[in-house]
């Protein structure tokens, strides 16, 4: 039987990188992710210019946990555990289906440094060992490669394109590739 995803926040490490909790403290690490238009790209969130708007955004990140919505992590490198160099999110949690979907994004200084492959392989396990779901799902813009290439290398099967499917902010009706993986999956 899962445990629901909001019961209590994760706090995750491992010998690299930890995923914890965003504060007020992190207001100009997630002012340098969101205000970056090339973070963006491939997201159904829009990027802001916005100091103001982002200092919102990690208000409402407390409020969606609390509404049992989304939980948005801040990644950290365990060198700098004071700056955010990503964010990953855990949301739309199914529990008669038992399964979530991930979603995650980095910093451009950082990327091509495996961070972002080590932080959705601390998900995952965090999921399927701690909360007993199922299921793991995530949804990738087809001209999103490096975001598939993290995926894959973690095992993720990719299931197939939904074709004009899902509106994001931004892009319209767009394309998604969906990609999975299953506890039976994780760890063979």
């Amino acid at each position: 039987m899962s445990k629901s995803p909001f019961e209590q926040f994760p706090h995750i490490t491992s010998d690299e990188i930890t995923l914890r909790k965003i504060t007020d403290s992190d207001l100009d690490s997630i002012f340098e992710i969101y205000s970056n238009e090339k973070l963006f790209q491939h997201s159904p969130v829009m990027h802001t210019n916005n100091k103001n708007t982002v200092a919102n955004k990690i208000g409402h990140f407390e409020r969606d946990f609390c509404k049992k919505k989304c939980i948005f992590l801040g990644i950290s490198l365990n060198s700098e555990p004071n700056k955010v160099v990503g964010i990953a999110e855990i949301f739309d949690y199914s529990s008669e289906v038992n399964m979530i979907t991930i979603g995650y994004r980095l910093n451009d200084r950082f990327w091509g440094k495996g961070i972002a492959t080590e932080a959705v392989k601390l998900i995952t396990d965090y999921i399927f060992d701690n909360l007993e779901i199922n299921r793991i799902q995530a949804f990738v813009m087809p001209g999103n490669i490096k975001s598939q290439e993290v995926l894959k290398r973690n095992g993720f099967i990719k299931e197939g394109v939904i074709r004009q499917g899902h509106v994001w902010k931004g892009h319209g009706v767009v394309d998604l590739i969906l990609y999975s993986l299953l506890k039976s999956d994780h760890k063979k």
